[in-house]
């Protein structure tokens, strides 16, 4: 396990969301303070507004990768491209270690939203059990797609 990865998980279990978990530790080394990443992630989590659509994990991620691949304001139609294909890169890589890039699906198709949801969730602990794998796993792909 990655230092980064350790480091996401501590946040997670102090409860942030996956996104903000999986961004806050890359956005230091790109000039944003853990604050600004913190609440600019936060809605971002389970699934984007609590939604369960792609999850968290995968978004701040992406964010992640788009802070050192993005066009900026004096970028390059070649830099959007490439941030484009790291962010696809991440999705199928993410897909293929953990299942599926949607937050429903890895939950088991359990809705947060919902009482009988979030009991089955709770019971079966998937918020430590899996999406911290998840966390894990984006941060990890993070770090490997920087490298390249």
């Amino acid at each position: 396990m990655s230092q980064k990865s350790e480091q996401a998980i501590a946040i997670f279990s102090n409860g942030y969301n996956c996104s903000q978990s999986v961004f806050s530790v890359f956005a230091s080394d790109f000039g944003m303070s853990r604050d600004l990443s913190l609440r600019l992630t936060g809605p971002m989590g389970a699934g984007i507004a609590r939604r369960q659509e792609t999850c968290g994990a995968v978004t701040g991620a992406i964010l992640a990768l788009g802070l050192k691949y993005g066009k900026g304001e004096n970028g390059t139609d070649d830099d959007k491209k490439r941030a484009f294909e790291k962010a696809n890169q991440l999705m199928s890589l993410f897909e293929a270690q953990c299942g599926s890039t949607n937050c429903l699906h890895l939950l088991d198709g359990n809705c947060m939203n919902t009482e009988e949801g979030a009991a089955k969730i709770a019971a079966a602990d998937m918020f430590n059990t899996r999406c911290t794998n998840y966390v894990q796993t984006a941060v990890e792909l993070v770090e490997q797609l920087m490298e390249e």
